[in-house]
């Protein structure tokens, strides 16, 4: 199973943009539970941002509440990110990351987007 991320980029403060991630696994029978974002920043470690469950129910940093709002697609085992009124300490690379049972495996397990890059200039 693979998670592909995409959709970051530049943007000026007050900006927006939407990620995406859609997990996909050739010849792999899989179901996701949660879906979600996390972010790295320089230096810093990696933070929660959002998370949304399969049923839709959604939680978020405290820093992006009011802000963000986390979105998936089951049908097509994606999961969103729109990030509006976008502030520089956003800047950072966003990770998409889901818990996944592959079909025949009794254990589940986070998978890991590649992350991409999200910049905010003042």
């Amino acid at each position: 199973v693979q998670l592909q991320a995409s959709g970051g980029g530049l943007v000026q403060a007050g900006g927006s943009l939407r990620l995406s991630c859609v997990a996909s696994g050739t010849g792999t029978i899989f179901t996701i539970s949660d879906m979600g974002w996390y972010r790295q920043a320089p230096g810093n470690q990696r933070d929660f941002v959002a998370v949304i469950s399969r049923s839709g129910d959604a939680n978020y940093a405290a820093s992006v509440k009011g802000r963000f709002t986390v979105s998936r697609d089951n049908a097509k085992n994606t999961v969103y990110l729109q990030m509006n009124t976008l502030k520089p300490e956003d800047t950072a690379v966003y990770f998409c990351n889901g818990r996944v049972l592959v079909s025949g495996s009794d254990f589940w397990r986070d998978y890991w987007g590649q992350g991409t890059q999200v910049t905010v200039s003042s």
